[in-house]
């Protein structure tokens, strides 16, 4: 089977967006780009807590979302000590880290400041939705990379079973989850535009994995029976008894 192609839009993002945020300007590179974005996760939760003192918002829609967006930085830095994903491992320059931020993470910080500023009091049942979304989202990254580091660790190749089986990239799909919580709880254009923003990102990141994965023999049978995101088959009932 021929390997596959990935669009050229995505393939134009995805060398534009490496050379930005890994070779930018040039120089040494002496930064991780594991720990560009574990320094954006750490500080997250500092950063709404200023906001939530700033703005003087201690409303309980407040604390809900320091919990939620402030606290899931810290369930990252789990998988990042315990099983971390390779990709991270490149080495970057110092104003690659800073385009980083600028291009990418920086943006997210919109969210709570949107929230926080603004006083926003959403329902109960707009919490319990956010809620539910971002806790299934994080079930999904973390079991998605977690299931990812030890198969590859102990065999090289296609991974088609588990959380993997259904969709072809679960880590994405709890991620968006996850940045679609913190959208619904702001419901302002700029926050979806940043969501959308960050998906746009996701799917570039997709098309080139499913390129570079269509090299495996098992790629027909596998892309036959799984989809690029939302594991529609399992949802709507295929046989589970594999």
């Amino acid at each position: 089977m021929t390997q596959k192609t990935a669009p050229g839009w995505a393939r134009f993002m995805s060398r534009l967006s490496n050379y930005l945020i890994e070779d930018f300007l040039g120089g040494p590179k002496q930064l991780k780009m594991a720990w560009v974005i574990d320094f954006h996760k750490i500080i997250t939760l500092f950063l709404i807590y200023g906001m939530m003192h700033y703005f003087d918002n201690f409303s309980i829609g407040a604390w809900v979302y320091l919990g939620m967006h402030g606290v899931y930085g810290y369930c990252w830095m789990v998988k990042d000590i315990f099983f971390r994903d390779g990709s991270f491992n490149v080495h970057v320059t110092y104003p690659g880290a800073l385009m980083t931020y600028l291009l990418l993470i920086g943006w997210y910080w919109l969210l709570p400041y949107l929230f926080i500023s603004g006083h926003l009091q959403p329902s109960g049942e707009l919490l319990f939705a956010a809620i539910f979304i971002h806790t299934f989202g994080i079930t999904w990254m973390i079991a998605a990379d977690c299931q990812k580091y030890f198969s590859l660790k102990y065999r090289k190749g296609l991974i088609t079973d588990g959380v993997f089986r259904y969709t072809r990239n679960p880590n994405f799909l709890g991620e968006i989850m996850i940045y679609s919580a913190y959208a619904i709880l702001v419901n302002h254009w700029i926050g979806y535009a940043v969501l959308t923003w960050g998906c746009l990102f996701f799917l570039m990141r997709m098309l080139i994995k499913d390129a570079s994965i269509s090299r495996y023999p098992e790629w027909a049978q596998y892309q036959a029976g799984s989809s690029l995101l939302i594991p529609w088959k399992f949802l709507l009932g295929a046989d589970r008894s594999k």
